[in-house]
């Protein structure tokens, strides 16, 4: 059989026109194990969002969703204020209408809403990851401690990207499931990465926003066209990015990094029983160590020296 028969469409397949006609009415995306069906009717959101997404499979309408989510463009009720625009998914607002000019990073925002929360059939743990010969790095970490830029500059490495938002799993098992999206850089972060790579494919700088300025990241091509392949967790990393701070990897007693790896979970305590199972033998089947940086670059070569790490015990 001949391997275009059986590639999927994918977003960049579609002309221009045809790509707008779909996304003002509703067009479905395959995001790694989901599938969305999103309706855009702000044209400078449409035409990002085919940009960023244009490697993903295109799915038909007549698809089972796992979740239907509309950004729309309002008019303010006051004539001197700037146009909004609502996320809505399945017929629900779940907040309020937001700047117009905001309206890439609302839907990223959105969408990773739906995910958080809805998605119980899955272990939903609140990680970076990637993955290089194989081998999967978590990057559990709280909001501010530098796991989105440190996941970007590995995904511009030659490790693959999985997500720098979800580390995802089915309960009961330890096979990591690639999520690949956009990454959203925030602040400091976008000139660091602009800074870093000139393969770095990042969007408009969107200020004023309640996570001050963010600018996305496309994921890339190669991570979204393999995001069928799970891996193998190895290692997980805690990392923290500190001002000034000597570049240290320690590793950590696997009963911490059990604690700290529940903790960074959307959903570990409803899951439960299964839940405590799941993280114990993720723990169980990998490395863990803390990571304290300033350094990028730093931080990078210890990552990389991970493998090293692993050969006293038989690699």
């Amino acid at each position: 059989m001949n391997p275009a028969e059986t590639s999927p469409l994918r977003l960049l397949n579609l002309p221009r026109h045809e790509f707008l006609e779909r996304v003002h009415s509703g067009i479905g995306i395959e995001v790694g194990p989901l599938t969305a069906r999103l309706r855009i009717r702000c044209p400078d959101v449409a035409e990002r969002f085919r940009e960023f997404y244009r490697d993903h499979p295109v799915a038909p309408n007549n698809r089972i969703f796992s979740f239907h989510a509309w950004l729309d463009r309002r008019h303010s009720l006051v004539p001197w204020r700037s146009p909004l625009v609502r996320f809505t998914v399945d017929g629900r607002v779940p907040h309020e209408d937001m700047p117009a000019s905001h309206g890439l990073a609302v839907l990223e925002w959105g969408m990773n809403l739906v995910i958080a929360l809805r998605f119980h059939c899955f272990l939903m743990l609140h990680s970076a990851v990637v993955e290089k010969n194989g081998h999967a790095l978590l990057l559990p970490a709280a909001p501010g401690f530098g796991k989105t830029t440190l996941c970007a500059a590995l995904s511009l490495s030659g490790w693959r990207l999985f997500s720098d938002e979800f580390g995802i799993l089915r309960p009961g098992t330890t096979d990591l499931i690639p999520l690949p999206r956009p990454l959203a850089l925030k602040n400091e972060s976008i000139s660091v990465i602009r800074d870093f790579s000139s393969e770095a494919e990042l969007g408009p700088e969107i200020e004023g926003t309640r996570k001050g300025t963010v600018s996305h990241l496309k994921p890339p091509t190669e991570s979204v066209v393999r995001a069928a392949q799970t891996a193998s967790p190895r290692w997980i990393v805690y990392p923290r990015w500190q001002a000034g701070a000597d570049c240290r990897l320690q590793e950590i007693a696997p009963v911490e990094s059990f604690m700290l790896l529940a903790t960074n979970a959307f959903n570990y305590e409803v899951l439960g029983e299964t839940g405590f199972h799941t993280v114990r033998r993720l723990i169980e089947t990998t490395r863990s160590y803390r990571l304290v940086y300033s350094s990028l670059e730093e931080a990078l070569e210890a990552l990389e020296a991970l493998p090293e790490l692993d050969l006293p015990d038989g690699g």
